[in-house]
This record gives structure tokens, sequence and C-alpha cells, in this order.
């Protein structure tokens, strides 16, 4: 997440969005028997079944819930088009934490995972690859089926790849059109009215530098107290919708008129609404590192916020020059922030 975090919850506020080069890697084949294994959990040769518009991988662990419903939904498209499904095994590897400590960076796994799946199956059987477009949308029913909200931004950015300008669907809305839609056939047809996403370029002159703290955070819990403002303080809520999209529009207008000023003014306003907007939920969404990590980037004439929820996880700097790159980097190193190797990836998912 680069500007505009939870403002996107809202209809029609505007996200900047990155896809990183970490990866999650899903092989699938022919198999006599559905197995499936998630190398993160440890979890191997699991048999699942498709029965009555519903995957059911045979596990008491709950964390199998994303890809049961990232499977599910695969294999009733599949149905409804009549595409028979034929027996496969399929493997789940990530590369998205810390490989040392198995600590997550907060890089969007479970997206990621879903968004694997789905390609997987659907270019095993249909022996090409699918359409971007459909998979988001197959993706984003899927985790919201799983999860029960969120924006959507970390599908997006794991189907179409690049920077991204998004607005999400909104979960409410997806949620309810599926409940109400016939099948997954009438609910892809329908028009998606909150949805738009749209690449943007970043050019070579901004240096991109994303710092990790070493601390997880809890985005789920961080959410619901910011929006709780949306009844407990309207007017404190509504500022804060008007500052996000004011400082991401800025920031996008200096990506595509390569201004790097407004690039950095935009990136500073979009912090200091995400500071008060914490403040005003008595929650602390910039910690104490996160702040040091942001300090640093204007020292050395640069911007940065968190990336994403905030409470920990990962910061986002823009730098001037890779010079300026290079020395924020070491003296993150000194604060004990860990810079992290990532740079933008222009593809979404594909087969290797």
């Amino acid at each position: 997440m680069i500007a505009g975090e939870f403002a996107v919850l809202e209809p029609h506020h505007n996200l900047a969005v990155m896809a990183v080069n970490r990866f999650i890697e899903v092989t699938i084949a022919k198999s006599e028997r559905n197995l499936i294994s998630l190398e993160k959990f440890q979890l191997t040769d699991l048999q699942w079944d498709f029965e009555e518009n519903q995957v059911t991988i045979r596990s008491a662990d709950n964390r199998v819930n994303f890809v049961q419903e990232a499977m599910t939904v695969a294999c009733m498209y599949l149905e409804e088009n009549a595409i028979p499904l034929t027996h496969f095994s399929m493997q789940v590897n990530s590369d998205l934490d810390d490989k040392g400590t198995g600590k997550k960076y907060g890089l969007g796994s479970s997206a990621a995972v879903v968004v694997g799946v789905i390609t997987a199956i659907l270019q095993h059987h249909l022996y090409d690859k699918p359409d971007p477009s459909l998979v988001f949308q197959l993706a984003a029913i899927s985790h919201v089926k799983a999860q029960g909200n969120g924006s959507g931004a970390d599908v997006a950015a794991s189907t179409f790849g690049g920077i991204l300008n998004y607005a999400s669907f909104q979960a409410e809305w997806l949620r309810t059109q599926y409940k109400q839609a016939n099948s997954i056939m009438e609910l892809l047809h329908m028009d998606w009215p909150y949805y738009q996403v749209k690449p943007i370029a970043l050019s070579e002159d901004v240096h991109l530098c994303i710092g990790w703290t070493g601390s997880p955070a809890s985005t789920g819990n961080l959410v619901e107290r910011i929006l709780r403002l949306r009844t407990s303080k309207p007017t404190a809520y509504q500022a804060f919708l008007q500052s996000s999209e004011a400082a991401v529009m800025m920031f996008l207008n200096g990506l595509e008129n390569n201004d790097f000023t407004a690039i950095k003014q935009g990136i500073k306003q979009n912090r200091a609404a995400l500071v008060t907007v914490g403040k005003e939920a008595h929650t602390e969404l910039e910690t104490t590192v996160i702040k040091t990590l942001c300090d640093l980037a204007e020292e050395f004439g640069g911007a940065a916020k968190q990336s994403g929820a905030g409470g920990g996880d990962c910061g986002i700097a823009f730098m001037p020059s890779a010079e300026s790159a290079k020395k924020l980097a070491e003296a993150w190193r000194q604060q004990g922030i860990i810079p992290l190797d990532l740079l933008p990836y222009p593809n979404g998912a594909k087969a290797i």
C-alpha cells in the first residue's frame, strides 16, 4: 500500500497500491486423487472434494479457509461454463515472509495465495492464460467470502502487477450481490459500480525504499477501530476522508507529471491525515519505529509514511536520488529498521 489506506474502504476513494518482487508459487498437476499441500503451514497432501458448489479441504486447520474459498469459486466458474473438472494435486509455496525468522512483512499473502490458486486452476483447465480481469473478479469474490471485508487492493496488485490507482468494489456491496445472484456468471456480468483500476508509472528519477519495523500488525483490529469513527466522530471521519483523497490525488498527479515536490507533499499529507485519524480513534497507527522511519526519510530530502494499516509492519519512502536512498537505508539500519530489497513488479500472476 502506498497512499490512501482506510479511505479506500469508502466508495470512490482512491488508493495507490503496488505489486512487489516477492512471490507465491502454485504448482498444479493431474492426479488420481484431489490433493493440496500448503508449505507455509506444513500441511501436506490434504484431500479435497468439490460437491454441491463447495470445495471441502479435509483438515481441521482453519488456515486453509482462504484457499478453500478460492478453489470453490474457481470450480464453480468451471462448472457453470460446462468445463469438466479433472482431479488435480496442488502445492502452494510462499516467498513473502522473512526467511530467517518466519515473521510476516505484511505483503498481502492471503490475497496473493487466492490469486495464485485461481489462476492455476483456470489455466490448468482452460489451457491458456485466463484474463486478469476475470481472475480479479473471482479472487475478489472468494476473498470477501473468506474474510468478509477489505478493500481488495492487495488482490488487484497480485492480479495485475505494477503500480495501480485503485478504487474498491466495496466489500459490503459485493457480499450482498453474491448472496442475491443465482450464479457466479451472473455476478461477473454485473456492472461493479464502485470498482476501478488504472496502471500508473513510477519515474526512474524517483527512488523507492521500504523498511520493515520487525513487528507485525493486526490489520483487522486497526480497521475496525478507525471505522468506528463513522458513527462516534462523523465530522472527524469525513475530514480524514477529504484530507486523504487530496493527498492521494496530489501524489498521483506528481507521478503523472514527474513532479517530485508533489509526490513528496502528497506522501507527507497522507502521513499527517493517518496520524490525525489514529489519534481520533485512540489508536497508534504510526508507531515509534514508523515515526523514526518517516522522520529519517525527511532528513534526507524525501518523504515516508506507514504502508497499509500501520501499527507495525512496513513503511514506504520516496527519495529524490539514489544517493539519498542509500543514506536512508544505512540510517534505518542504525535504528534497527530493516531495509527490504523490494521493487515494483510489473507482472501479475503468470505461468512459469
